[in-house]
Parts: C-alpha cells; structure tokens; sequence
C-alpha cells in the first residue's frame, strides 16, 4: 500500500486526485472517484455558482468521502464560485488559471483545503507563504490548458522549493507513471485523462473512443498566441485553429469567438469534428474504459510492485 502524506492530509485511501476538467468533472465521477478511494474534483468551470452549489450538493447525496471543487480563476464567476466553495465548506479546493491568493483567507477560514495547480517553482512558493497546504505540479503533458516545463522537470524542482505535499500531473495515466513521479519526489497524483474513460464519466461514447484508439502524436496545442495554450486531440477544429492563430489578418477577438464553445460541442454534444478535445498525451495509454475503483487499484497495484522492485537495479 502507497501511503503518503497526501492520504494523511486528505483523507484518502490512495494518494491520487481527478483532474478538474471543465463540462467533464461533474458530481457522477467526482462522486465515484472519491468512492473509489481518490480524490474527486467538481469543475466549477465557466458557469455560474448556482451550478456550483447544485454539483456540491448532489455529489454529497452520492458520496461521504472528501471531495473538492476546482476553480478556474479566470472565469467571470470566479469570485462568486469562490464564496460558494467556502459556504459550502467543500473539503478542498484545486485552482487553475490565475493566482487564487485573494480568495485563501476565506477558504482558510471556512476550513478549506486549498490546492494550486502550479506551472512553475515562482508559483509554487508565492502561494504556499500564501497558505496553500500541497500543490499540483502540473507538466505540459496534460490536456487543456498547460505550462511550457515538463512534469519529469518541474516536480523535482518544486519538491526540492517547498516544504508541502506536491501532487504531479501531467502525463500519467498507468501505474508507471505514478511510480515514476513519486520517484521523483512527488507524493500524489492527478489524473484527468485516465477518467475521461471511466465508465462513471458522462462525457458521450464518442469522446471516450476517441482517447481509446489515440496515437502517441495525436495531440497537439493551440492558443499560445492567446497567451493561454491548450492541448486536445488533433481534428478539424484543432487544426482549423492553428491556422486562423497564424494567420496575422485574424485577430485575438476573432480566435476567442472561434474556441468560445468548442469544448461543450466535444465533452456534451459528443461533436469529435467541431468540437476541442481536450486530452493530454498520455491518451495513447488508455486501452479501455472500466470502473473509477478498477482504474485507480490497477495503477497503484502496479506503481507498489515497480517501486517495490526497484533494490533489482542496484548492486
């Protein structure tokens, strides 16, 4: 049994989170991940704190394991998603996309567990003084919205710059993995494209099928003109994307509208043509669609029995 201090901290029988995939990560699989032994994380996403209210409440009529709330800070309801987490009380909060260090206090006070996700070491330490209790180290590895570092090169350098649990992400979906980053100095795991294959994930079949028959270079990343890149499968849209961004005659406005809703078509509407698809690169690992508690038991299993062998290397 891996047993770290992210089990401790959380509550948790395995030390791994859900990644918080917006019009992915829902009560139904954070419900089932938290069940299963893990982590599971409600994307508060771009929609308002009423939605935020209803996932948190449903997923506590499904579950009465530790669950959290993910929220994107650049969302316009970012401030009033904020509050509801805290009245809320969720057990934890993860943060994406912006810094959350005006919303700590009021999580802090209300009891909450605050959780950054972090592209580099500056980050890691400013919201660590600021009061975070662990952070995701998050490579450019994964799906949707990344960084510029590698996880094999930034969770090192944040385990060696903070004093907290770092939880690694970003191209891990099998037990090698998970062995690999704790190797490393990480003492958790979080995973967002492993779930998209759970068979409690609501996202459509054809999303699913999608990750299943994926290729090693099937992903590939737009936006960095926009100064927010982003990761998803190759398609149409993706492809039509990275060339409206080169095209110098279109402006940012018009590639904004362009992507404005192209992760629902995919994630909601089942649209693999129109629509983004947000995986990272580990999708060429996914195999099969199983239970939350069958993949999270797999990948630990086999992360025990490889960290476990290591003393065969040395002599």
């Amino acid at each position: 049994m891996i047993v770290t201090r992210v089990n401790e901290l959380f509550g948790l029988e395995y030390p791994i989170f859900q990644g918080g995939m917006a019009w992915v990560a829902d009560a139904p699989l954070a419900s089932a991940v938290s069940n299963a032994g893990g982590l599971g994380i409600i994307s508060a996403m771009n929609l308002d704190a009423d939605y935020l209210r209803d996932q948190i409440r449903q997923c506590r009529e499904m579950t009465t394991k530790p669950f959290g709330v993910n929220i994107m800070l650049m969302s316009p309801h970012a401030e009033a998603c904020s509050r509801v987490a805290a009245e809320e009380k969720v057990p934890v909060v993860t943060t994406g996309a912006g810094l959350p260090g005006r919303f700590i206090p009021m999580w802090l006070e209300a009891g909450v567990k605050v959780v950054p996700v972090v592209p580099s070491v500056a980050i890691a330490k400013r919201v660590v003084r600021e009061g975070a209790c662990a952070v995701i180290a998050e490579g450019c590895e994964a799906g949707g919205h990344i960084g510029e570092l590698t996880t094999m090169t930034l969770v090192p350098q944040i385990v060696d710059a903070v004093p907290v649990p770092v939880i690694a992400a970003g191209g891990i979906a099998d037990g090698r993995g998970v062995a690999s980053v704790m190797m490393l100095g990480a003492e958790g795991v979080q995973c967002g494209t492993r779930f998209l294959a759970a068979d409690e994930c609501t996202v459509p079949q054809s999303f699913k099928d999608k990750i299943i028959s994926a290729r090693d270079i099937d992903t590939m990343v737009t936006g960095r003109r926009l100064g927010h890149p982003v990761r998803a499968l190759k398609n149409s849209y993706m492809l039509d994307f990275a060339k409206k961004e080169a095209d110098t005659s279109i402006s940012n406005e018009e590639l904004e509208k362009f992507g404005s809703g192209a992760l629902w078509r995919a994630a909601r509407q089942g649209d693999m043509v129109t629509g983004c698809i947000m995986v990272g690169q580990a999708a060429s690992l996914v195999k099969e669609t199983m239970p939350a508690r069958e993949i999270i038991t797999t990948m630990f299993d086999a992360a025990e029995a490889l960290l476990s062998g290591t003393a065969k290397w040395v002599s």
